[in-house]
């Protein structure tokens, strides 16, 4: 596929896939034209990239496990320097705290829109008997 489609596909401006690509996060193939060529399987890539990126990783982390990501998973022991490591416990810290935020507000709208709903349905069956009990009295 072309750099408009993974584009599409992806959310991902092109401007961002070709600055992936600089950064050795993606790597399509080139035409014979000098055209880059994306195959299927960088949709999920470019989507990994942009999930880690939202997580506050920077790229030259991600490009480190990136090739954890995949099966099988290659992991290059001799990258993992302790400011890697450190880097990576706090990011998962940092992480699963956001989690446990995003959890706790979902369930906090889950809450209200159960309470919305049943109020809702509450009311409805209430109009609706009102109006039938009204129509039969009237008739």
């Amino acid at each position: 596929m072309r750099i408009g489609e993974l584009s599409e596909r992806t959310g991902t401006p092109r401007r961002l896939l070709r600055y992936y690509e600089e950064q050795g996060l993606i790597l399509p193939d080139r035409c014979a034209n000098g055209y880059r060529a994306y195959d299927e399987r960088l949709v999920d890539r470019v989507l990994q990239i942009r999930g880690l990126l939202d997580a506050g990783l920077p790229t030259r982390i991600i490009k480190q496990i990136l090739p954890c990501l995949d099966k099988p998973r290659l992991i290059h022991f001799s990258d993992a320097t302790p400011e890697m490591i450190a880097t990576l416990e706090d990011e998962r810290d940092r992480m699963t705290r956001r989690i446990e935020c995003l959890t706790h507000n979902r369930d906090a709208i889950c809450e209200y829109l159960d309470a919305v709903l049943e109020h809702n349905a509450t009311a409805t069956a209430t109009a609706t008997a009102t109006a039938t009990a009204t129509a039969t009295a009237t008739s």
